[in-house]
């Protein structure tokens, strides 16, 4: 199981509804507020080069900005096509007014 990594205070996260992206130690990570909880995913679209960060969340689901395909975003899994590949997921947790993140895909 790989470590926790700080990636930002508490008071930078996205508004609820909303996502932001960030760099952890080179991967690219989104970071979505759905009814209060924090969930985080690969920030590129498994179908094209689109950032997930720049797509729009509605509910649970993460639209790609390029060619519309939605992911859940509190499991990875494509909801609609053209995706079919699911993104990674990863542990998030808020601890210390901090936001920490596991580079390993969470279960």
């Amino acid at each position: 199981m790989s470590e926790w990594i700080d990636v930002m205070a508490e008071g930078d996260l996205p508004a609820e509804g909303d996502v932001v992206g960030v760099d952890v130690q080179g991967e690219e990570v989104a970071i979505y507020c759905v009814q209060g909880e924090l969930h985080a995913t690969a920030d590129l679209c498994t179908h094209g080069l689109a950032r997930m960060s720049e797509g729009f969340l509605e509910g649970c689901e993460i639209e790609c900005p390029i060619h519309q395909g939605r992911f859940d975003v509190r499991t990875g899994e494509p909801v609609c096509g053209p995706v079919t590949q699911p993104l990674a997921r990863h542990a998030v947790r808020r601890e210390g007014g901090r936001v920490w993140i596991q580079l390993s895909p969470a279960g």
